[in-house]
This record gives C-alpha cells, sequence and structure tokens, in this order.
C-alpha cells in the first residue's frame, strides 16, 4: 500500500518550478526500447524521468510528475508527435519540448514549426544519431541545480518506499581486458532529487537501521546475480558491508544463508575499508578468516596512506588490495603515486593477493597501471556504475573493448 504524501513532499511537489532540484523529463515515444535507451542517457544526467508510449497518458504525466522537459520521438510518426504536441498546447505545458528524430524527414521540420506556433518553448531538433555532447548541449540550461541536502531522506523512508538499488561497475582483468566481475554500489532513486549518491544517506553505526541496510545490500545483490545468470552465467561480485556489521556473528550467520544454492555460484567478495580494517586488524583478520569457508573473501577496499600498517600482518587472509584513487588518479604523471602503488602491489603478490587500481580514468593511468603490476582496474575509463538491467547489456557476454 502507498503510503501518502506528507505535507512537506506535496509542498516539495508544488513548488518544484521555484525550487532548484533535479531537472524532470518526459520520454514520449511509442517504442519501448527507445523511451528506455533515452531515459537512461538523461538519468545519466541526472534528470527523474518517466515515460509516456502514447497522447493518451500526457496529461496525467503533466499533472503528477511535472516536467521540466518532454522529449518527443518520431517513431510513431508525424501525426502521434503532433498529437502530443497540441496536447501539450491545450494543457499550457510551461516547460520544453524537444523533438527527437532524424533531420533529413520532411515531418521533422515541420512537427517543429508546429510547436513554435503553438507557443510551446521548442528546444532545437535532437538528430538522430546523436551523441552524449549533444544531449548535454540541448538540456544544458536545464541541468542548474543545487545538491541535495544532507541527507534528502532517511534511509529508513527510502528502504519502506523501495528507493534503493545496487548499481554494477566492472572490474576488468588487465592483461586480457576481459571481466573478472563487478562491485555493486548502492545507490537511491528520490522522486524528488533524481539518483542521490552514497554520501547523503548512508547511516552510521549507530543508526537503527545501519543493519537492515547491510541485509538489503545482501539480498539485493543476490536477486541480481541471479539476474546476471539468466543472461550470461556466474558474475564475480563484490559488495560493500561495513566491518561492524560484521563483527556481529549473527551477521556472519546471515550471509552465509543468503548465498546461493546454485551449482554455478563461484563465491563473493565482500569489501571493507581499509581504515576500518587497521583500527581492529586483529578482528577484521579474523573475519576474512571465517568468511573464507563460506567460500568469501574479503577485499581491502579504499587503501591509501595505511598501507604500511595493513602490510605488518604476518598471516594474510584477505583476497585483494584495492587502491585507492587518491595513488591511481593521475599516477602516470606523478613519480610518488607510481612509488606507493609498485610498493603496495609488491607486497600483494608476496602475500598472493589481487591487486585492483581503482579511478582509472585515462588512457594514460590505464598504461601506467598496467606497467605497475596490478591485476585488475576499475573506472570510468571502462565505465561507470550502471543498473543491473543495462549493466546486463552492455558489459555482459560482450567483449570488452579498450576505449579511444
Amino acid at each position: 500500500m502507498e503510503m501518502p504524501k506528507s505535507r512537506a513532499e506535496t509542498d516539495l511537489v508544488t513548488t518544484f518550478g521555484r525550487r532548484k532540484v533535479a531537472p524532470r523529463a518526459c520520454v514520449a515515444d511509442s517504442k519501448r526500447h527507445i523511451r528506455e535507451f533515452l531515459r537512461e542517457a538523461l538519468e545519466d544526467l541526472d534528470f527523474v524521468c518517466s515515460e509516456c508510449a502514447a497522447v493518451e497518458s500526457v496529461a496525467a504525466i503533466v499533472a503528477d510528475n511535472q516536467p521540466d522537459l518532454f522529449i518527443i520521438g518520431l517513431s510513431g510518426g508525424g501525426l502521434a508527435a503532433n498529437a502530443i504536441l497540441e496536447e501539450l498546447h491545450r494543457l499550457r505545458f510551461p516547460g520544453n519540448v524537444l523533438i527527437f528524430g532524424a533531420e533529413a524527414y520532411p515531418m521533422t521540420a515541420a512537427l517543429l514549426r508546429v510547436g513554435e506556433e503553438l507557443g510551446l518553448d521548442m528546444l532545437p531538433l535532437l538528430s538522430t544519431p546523436f551523441n552524449d555532447y549533444d544531449l548535454r548541449q540541448r538540456t544544458a540550461t536545464l541541468r542548474h541545480y543545487d545538491r541535495p541536502p544532507n541527507p534528502p531522506v532517511d534511509v529508513a523512508a527510502a528502504l519502506h518506499a523501495d528507493w534503493l538499488d545496487l548499481w554494477y561497475q566492472p572490474k576488468i582483468e588487465l592483461r586480457s581486458l576481459s571481466l573478472h566481475g563487478a562491485e555493486a554500489l548502492v545507490r537511491l532513486r528520490h522522486p524528488t532529487w533524481g539518483i542521490v549518491p552514497p554520501a547523503h544517506f548512508l547511516p552510521d553505526a549507530a543508526d537503527p537501521n545501519f543493519r537492515r541496510l547491510s541485509e538489503f545490500v545482501i539480498t539485493r545483490a543476490v536477486r541480481n546475480w541471479h539476474y546476471f545468470l539468466t543472461t550470461y552465467g556466474h558474475v564475480a561480485l563484490s559488495i560493500n558491508l561495513p566491518i561492524a556489521f560484521l563483527q556481529d556473528p549473527m551477521a556472519i550467520e546471515v550471509l552465509a544463508n543468503s548465498m546461493p544454492r546454485h551449482p554455478a555460484f563461484e563465491g563473493l567478495i565482500v569489501e571493507l575499508r581499509a581504515s576500518d580494517i587497521v583500527r581492529d586488524i586483529e578482528s577484521a583478520a579474523t573475519i576474512a578468516r571465517r568468511l573464507r569457508l563460506l567460500n568469501i573473501g574479503v577485499s581491502v577496499d579504499d587503501v591509501g596512506e595505511e598501507w604500511p600498517t595493513l602490510m605488518s600482518v604476518d598471516d594474510f587472509p584477505f583476497a585483494e588490495i584495492k587502491v585507492d584513487r587518491q595513488f591511481v588518479s593521475g599516477c602516470a604523471d606523478d613519480r610518488l603515486k607510481q612509488w606507493n602503488c609498485r610498493r603496495i602491489v609488491e607486497i600483494a603478490d608476496r602475500f598472493g593477493a589481487r591487486t585492483v587500481a581503482v579511478g582509472v580514468e585515462t588512457r594514460a593511468d590505464f598504461i601506467m597501471a598496467r606497467e605497475l603490476g596490478f591485476h585488475i582496474i576499475q573506472g570510468f575509463f571502462f565505465a561507470k556504475p550502471m543498473e543491473p538491467r543495462r549493466f546486463s547489456r552492455r558489459i555482459l557476454g560482450r567483449q570488452i573493448e579498450l576505449p579511444k
């Protein structure tokens, strides 16, 4: 049952046009795959998106979602697009309208003229094919907004409303350029603020919802693993859990009982922050040893200045070391970063642990990470985090290509 909106939420929606929050867009096209493609592209630009398949839905979407932008595709032909323009005029739609289609079609120019004659605020045509730059240019005036407050929403409300999801960023094996696995990253899709980064909603260890969020991550990752299995096969997933959660013996049991019983399942990686590990390295090592018996490896995440302390452990039970972007990003031109990375890789090799270079965003850093001996890389150079369907469609089963 949907909970009624609070007065604050109602006020936020009704005053949307006067507040600088995430812009809203509606994608109108008769073909579902076109709508999904454009929606994904707009969400990458932080739009809160809705979809419309036919003119009959326009009035409800304008009333309920109050979009700032209506994008109209031409898959249904000129008459269908014209009907949407006329409906927006009837509704006195106050936002921008963007036609999406081939510039060479006579109906494209005709529809632009119709929109202008109806008094709609028409943006320049988004001609096909288009790239990210074209879309950014067309929507630039709509994307100047303040970042959400901290936090914009309580995590309990997000769990109750099912606003949380896991997005996945591929981990690429450096030598073979093959998919090694993927890291699951929690995201919040707020109905007003759009995609909210974790820094604005993750609770601390004292929050009563701290355990619920950790259990959500485990459950959702297992569900996504089954989904990936049907489209591709086993994908080695990594999830982030706080060490305070795993210090509870019952949490280990929850984790063990949640693991897939499918014969294709080859294990899981749990990432723990290096700064948390070095505070109580013996406790962390004990957790790692227990999880190994469950076919769960522990990755040391965000390894930065604390790496000498971490490497002083005699019995090193950790399967993976992820070097923080502070050492990786820009390492191609920084000898000190190279020295730190090389030392971490050398010591990890001695312990038999994999090393992951996090934050690889340029070709130069990719080449340097390979020269430094990293086993795996992760970063925007290959792919940003993406929701499960998009990850499956764009990454799984495809040959990894070196970006140009």
